[in-house]
């Protein structure tokens, strides 16, 4: 009896995904024999019974199409949205996978696709996952399938504006994505030759930002460019917050601090990457004309690079091989250029962050390039 594995999208899109779908989809059904069902727009799917048979036809042509061709979205197991009310659908996704006499769940994404993924396999699926997002963000990897394209395509906005800012002798930020870190930001900043790179990582100063650009002025160099995490933010926010939580401590107990203490959390994590208050106040500091460059979703669209092209082909190989061999409950990277499992429980709720001691801070650092700190 021929194997079945099910599979789904999850999470937010990302350039590769329909290369390591075809990765997977040809190694498992062409190689080891296996039946392939995909489960359309994430656990809304699975929880729906929305499939598909993803057969040797549904992979042709999709190696260098962007998006997912499972569609996706950011529901969870316990909180699916159908018709508009948000429910614990994890009954309903039990029950399609016995229904269906799945051998395996193959989960596609970010963090949001390790976190069900683990919360699954706590309870009794045989599932596995691969390591996709532009952040590049997860434990357990080298690099993430969709971050070298994101790369190149912040990179090039970032030459693009070069003509602009030498032209009008002004300061353009351009913002990138990364919430909690900066490897994108980084990445990009440096092979686009960014004069200032701000990473949530890396708290920045204002005043040193803004000195960094007046010594460039006074050199002669009357333009700058600087590239911003979304998630960055300023020394004096983390201090603003700092002595809240301290009050809070101070003034509070139990359950009513641990509230408090949320709360702060949700309104430091809006009071991160507030570009437009970061460009009036550059504007303010060295009164050169100051724009913004929001690339947002440009950076998870498009064409999968060769490079990631190549790593989502590896990795869903990879993946097809350890459904065979009966390896679960692990996220499928890559190290060094091999091929390596991590536990979820290790993956799970976790977060990359780009380290201090970095080779590419140090690199920054020593070209000239201002960290804000």
């Amino acid at each position: 009896m021929k194997k079945r594995i099910g599979v789904l999208t999850t999470g937010g899109d990302s350039p590769g995904i329909n290369a390591a779908l075809r990765g997977l989809g040809k190694a498992a059904s062409g190689v080891y024999g296996m039946e392939i069902i995909g489960f359309q727009d994430g656990f809304t799917g699975m929880a729906q019974g929305l499939t598909v048979e993803l057969e040797g036809s549904a992979f042709s042509g999709i190696l260098t199409t962007g998006g997912t061709i499972l569609g996706t979205n950011r529901d969870r197991p316990d909180r699916v949205i159908i018709d508009g009310v948000a429910k614990d659908a994890t009954d309903q996704i039990l029950e399609n996978y016995k229904k269906l006499k799945l051998y395996a769940l193959v989960c596609i994404g970010g963090s949001d696709a390790q976190n069900s993924a683990y919360y699954l396999m706590q309870r009794g699926l045989n599932v596995i996952t691969l390591p996709v997002t532009i952040d590049n963000d997860l434990t357990g990897t080298d690099t993430s399938i969709g971050f070298d394209t994101a790369v190149e395509v912040a990179a090039e906005a970032i030459d693009r504006l070069h003509s602009t800012a030498i032209s009008h002798h002004r300061i353009i930020i351009v913002e990138m994505m990364g919430r909690e870190t900066g490897w994108l930001t980084l990445a990009a900043g440096i092979a686009g030759g960014a004069d200032v790179i701000l990473i949530p990582e890396i708290p920045y100063h204002t005043e040193k930002v803004a000195e960094a650009i007046l010594q460039r002025s006074h050199k002669g160099k009357r333009f700058s460019l600087v590239a911003v995490s979304e998630g960055a933010i300023s020394q004096e926010s983390v201090r603003f917050f700092e002595k809240a939580r301290l009050a809070n401590r101070r003034l509070r107990q139990g359950e009513e601090q641990s509230e408090i203490e949320q709360r702060l959390g949700t309104i430091e994590k809006r009071a991160a990457g507030d570009t437009l208050h970061l460009a009036n106040r550059l504007e303010d500091f060295t009164k050169l004309e100051t724009r913004i460059t929001i690339l947002g979703y440009l950076q998870r669209g498009g064409t999968p690079s060769a490079t990631d092209r190549v790593l989502a082909t590896q990795l869903g190989t990879a993946c097809a091989a350890l459904i065979q061999e009966g390896v679960f409950g692990v996220m499928v990277g890559t190290r060094s250029g091999t091929v390596v499992t991590t536990p979820l429980a290790e993956v799970a709720n976790q977060t990359k962050a780009v380290p201090l001691d970095h080779a590419w801070i140090q690199g920054a650092r020593l070209v000239g390039v201002s960290l804000g700190d």
